[in-house]
């Protein structure tokens, strides 16, 4: 198993910045993957960000160039650094570990984007 604790929510006013974190902890020699996905409400779950052991990086099209996900494999972290944010950027944001075929999510951490 794989445990995911995410942390860096919260309040930021458009055009303002945040920087998410994820701790993954337990058998995370099996991830090949993490990534950060996010929920506004009423809306369904859509990937923001993910990046593979290898180091690819795959951005939703609406996130490049604002977001940059990055990983450090000593730490067994990822993040997710968040810029010239939007109000429809508000959600909350999953993080998610992946390898053969099975998945696991944090429990999510809420950003608002509001003046």
């Amino acid at each position: 198993q794989v445990q995911l604790v995410e942390s860096g929510g919260g309040l930021v006013q458009p055009g303002g910045s945040l920087r998410l974190s994820c701790a993954a902890s337990g058998s995370i020699w099996r991830i090949n993957s993490m990534g950060w996905y996010r929920q506004a409400p009423g809306k369904q779950r859509e990937l923001v960000a993910a990046v593979t052991r290898a180091g690819n990086i795959h951005y939703a099209d609406s996130m490049k160039g604002r977001f940059t996900i990055s990983r450090d494999h000593a730490k067994n972290t990822v993040y997710l650094q968040m810029n010239s944010l939007k109000p429809e950027d508000t959600a909350v944001y999953y993080c998610n570990a992946a390898w053969a075929g099975t998945y696991s999510w944090g429990q999510g951490t809420q950003v608002t984007v509001s003046s």
